[in-house]
């Protein structure tokens, strides 16, 4: 039986969010019901999620959402990737306003079936669960690439970007009460990396083609590309790539140097939290779909 995926997304900063969603395209037990974009220029980010759709030859819903959060300033104002989209068909109206009622609409005409995975900013989310507090118990998951959950372990910051980019939106979202409610954090998914050398040589299919066209960009500042949410997006089809323990998590709004800090207490809570990863078992979960 396939998979039922709203993603919500903020495709056009880092290429990862691209690789996630060639990956959801071309996965034979996915069934994508629609996409949801977010932070700024949201209709540009839309527009980018669209050029892939196009190559995989799927008509996906895709609608920009929020684009500032909910009471903080936007720190992500800008899709740099969209310089390239025109070397690449896509749409450029996309329904205005309406992602959080499509979002809703979607969740309660399939109660139970749908996977919310989100890979960006929580602000789409938190709002949804906001207007509709019954939408978390409607859900069959939700799979959120956020935080970290080992504060111990090596990334780029113990305050990680999705959960720190609307804070009030992610306590929201971890406060909410679905019946399957995962975590990915950057303690894990800073183990699956790749250099700019070998992601060249790995984007030979022709839905991947754009993706290396947009990590152009990406590579001005990195040479690295970490797949952040690609290995989010696998865990809903492959339970053999990340080991996930119970716990619950808090989030850090009080403390100014360190709000949006995932806290996580293992224990027999709500959430779920990655615990490790094995990066062979994900690459080959990741390219069996191209091939």
């Amino acid at each position: 039986m396939k998979q039922k995926i709203l993603l919500d997304t903020d495709i056009g900063t880092d290429v990862d969010d691209a690789l996630a969603l060639a990956y959801l395209l071309m996965h034979p037990d996915c069934e994508l019901l629609g996409i949801t974009t977010v932070t700024g220029e949201s209709d540009k980010r839309a527009m980018l999620a669209s050029s892939l759709c196009k190559i995989a030859g799927k008509d996906i819903p895709i609608f920009p959402g929020i684009e500032n959060p909910l009471i903080i300033e936007q720190l992500q104002k800008k899709a740099q990737q969209a310089r390239a989209l025109d070397k690449w068909s896509h749409e450029v109206s996309f329904p205005r306003s309406n992602a959080i009622e499509f979002l809703r609409n979607t969740i309660r005409e399939h109660p139970g079936e749908v996977t919310l995975l989100t890979i960006a900013p929580l602000t789409n989310i938190g709002v949804l669960f906001t207007i509709d507090p019954e939408i978390p118990s409607l859900l069959k998951s939700i799979v959120i690439m956020a935080g970290k959950f080992d504060l111990n372990a090596e990334a780029y910051s113990n305050i990680e970007w999705n959960a720190m980019g609307d804070y009030h939106a992610t306590e929201i979202v971890y406060r909410a009460k679905v019946k399957q409610h995962r975590s990915i954090g950057i303690d894990v998914t800073s183990r699956v990396t790749m250099n700019s050398h070998q992601f060249r040589d790995f984007c030979k299919h022709d839905l991947l083609k754009p993706v290396l066209d947009f990590s152009q960009i990406w590579f001005e500042e990195w040479d690295v590309i970490t797949f952040h949410d690609p290995l989010a997006a696998a865990t809903i089809f492959n339970d053999k790539i990340c080991t996930f323990e119970r716990g619950n998590v808090t989030i850090e709004l009080e403390d100014k140097q360190h709000r949006g800090m995932t806290l996580w207490k293992p224990e027999n809570g709500m959430h779920e939290v990655a615990v490790h990863v094995n990066p062979e078992v994900f690459f080959n979960e990741y390219m069996s779909v191209f091939k």
